[in-house]
């Protein structure tokens, strides 16, 4: 009985904590970076991630409190520059210490290969044993929170009875007699997007009819979003009226701003990513890394989590009623890394998806993330 006001209790003082100004601490935003804390320490915390600055602030925020006396530097890097410059690093720079104490990806395929291929440190701590057995592989590699990956669409565009709930109803509707989105559907460009690319290939592993949709993508003169903030933008602008495989959290932020978008979690099966984070081996902090990891990963660091970026906790990223489940942390997500099997996915991909020219409105059909690859 007494449980309750304490767990209560709890709750709102960190809610009243994320109220608080950053007191005594200064806080320096660009375009793609987020700085806080005294300019003058010594305790400099890294992080590279493919986490929007705008839908994790919240997160980093709250550490800061925590801890006044660390200065956080955050910066905003695609998942396929996150892995590239790790392996760079190592490469070029043998036993330094340099680049970020901590990195955090939506494309755990990246982030377990960089385990696999020995770039990360271990870590163990009690919160890291407290996690799930699929969440944590080697001691190297922990997710901090999942994410769905769903079908949105414009609520202007399409009447709610008309949007597909599973993907036999997509394929369905992309061969409608009235073709409601030839050249208004839009996925993730797999050739430049690592979460595009993990999302693709997972799809190809649990899906018989994924190349009969791929095929219908093409047929319907699909658009490339770089990354799901790409896709959104275009939703909200009536672009597009449905994208396929986008992050729950950062639609769910456009909603609540007032955009005329909803969600579909595919009844057949809905993919439950995690955005992972690894300590690498060549970290100049590891000890600063494994303590942001170790707060991501407390009861307090999960809720915030969950409030400010939208982000499922890990220990809730099981729903069996609706058939979805995480997916884990493991050698199985090497498979589609083999330089062979990529390069004959992506062919086959490109074979489908690319045959038409024209986008939407006579644009073109890749929307293109340029050669950095795209964010989450």
């Amino acid at each position: 009985m007494k449980s309750r006001p304490i767990a209560a209790w709890r709750g709102l003082a960190i809610a009243a904590a994320v109220l608080l100004p950053l007191a005594g601490q200064a806080a320096e935003t660009s375009g793609d970076g987020l700085t806080l804390g005294p300019a003058d320490s010594r305790n400099v915390l890294v992080v590279h991630a493919s986490n929007s600055v705008q839908v994790f602030r919240g997160v980093l925020e709250d550490f800061s409190r925590l801890n006044p006396s660390v200065r956080l530097e955050y910066t905003e890097i695609s998942t396929q520059d996150l892995y590239a410059q790790a392996v760079a690093r190592a490469w070029q720079a043998p036993g330094a210490r340099t680049g970020p104490d901590i990195v955090i990806s939506s494309a755990m395929d990246l982030q377990t290969k960089l385990v696999n291929d020995g770039y990360a440190l271990p870590h163990v701590s009690p919160q890291t044993q407290a996690l799930p057995r699929w969440a944590n592989w080697r001691d190297e590699v922990f997710s901090i929170g999942t994410d769905p990956i769903v079908m949105v669409y414009n609520t202007d565009r399409l009447p709610a009875a008309r949007a597909p709930r599973t993907r036999r109803e997509l394929l369905s509707l992309l061969q409608a007699p009235d073709q409601p989105l030839a050249g208004s559907i839009s996925t993730y460009d797999v050739q430049g997007s690592g979460i595009g690319y993990l999302a693709a290939t997972q799809d190809t592993r649990l899906d018989s009819m994924a190349g009969a949709l791929l095929a219908a993508f093409g047929r319907n003169r699909v658009a490339m979003h770089a990354s799901t903030e790409h896709a959104l933008d275009q939703l909200e602008r009536g672009q597009t009226t449905l994208a396929y495989n986008l992050l729950e959290s950062y639609t769910r932020h456009r909603i609540a701003r007032g955009a005329p978008l909803a969600i579909v979690y595919p009844q057949d099966y809905t993919l439950m990513l995690s955005r992972s984070a690894i300590i690498p081996r060549q970290a100049p902090r590891p000890d600063l890394g494994a303590q942001f990891l170790d707060y991501l990963l407390s009861p307090r660091g999960q809720q915030m989590v969950q409030e400010q970026s939208g982000m499922r906790p890990v220990n809730a990223s099981v729903i069996a009623a609706a058939g979805v489940r995480p997916v884990g942390l493991g050698v199985g997500l090497l498979v589609y890394l083999d330089p062979l099997k990529k390069k004959h996915f992506l062919d086959l991909w490109r074979a489908a998806v690319q045959a038409p020219a024209a986008g939407p409105a006579g644009a073109p059909a890749t929307g293109g993330p340029g050669p950095g690859g795209a964010l989450d």
